[in-house]
């Protein structure tokens, strides 16, 4: 098992990461785990270790764990990725950290 990639996201890029990211997994993200994924992150705390939102990801070609947090008075959110097995899914949700992390 591959180590989890971790970073944190500007929340108000949480579905567009989400959408592609699912996409690269072979998973039809909708407007239903879009609104899960809202409700479970409301309530959450990057810096309580059991303050954290966890959400499958079940597609076609991989099978990830994405882990979720806001940062306590402010608008970023952080995330942990596991279940990323190949290369290519490794360095493409990297990728997707780091441009989403950007204004």
């Amino acid at each position: 098992m591959t180590e989890p990639i971790a970073g944190w996201i500007w929340g108000r890029n949480l579905r567009a990461f989400l959408e592609l990211l699912s996409g690269y997994a072979g998973y039809a993200f909708d407007e239903t785990d879009w609104e899960a994924i809202e409700a479970g992150v409301q309530d959450t705390d990057d810096e309580a270790p059991d303050g954290w939102y966890s959400y499958p990801l079940v597609g076609t070609s991989a099978t990830l764990e994405v882990a979720l947090a806001q940062a306590v008075g402010g608008e970023e959110v952080s995330v942990s990725v596991t279940g990323t097995e190949t290369p290519e899914l490794q360095l493409r949700t990297d990728t997707l950290l780091s441009a989403f992390a950007s204004n």
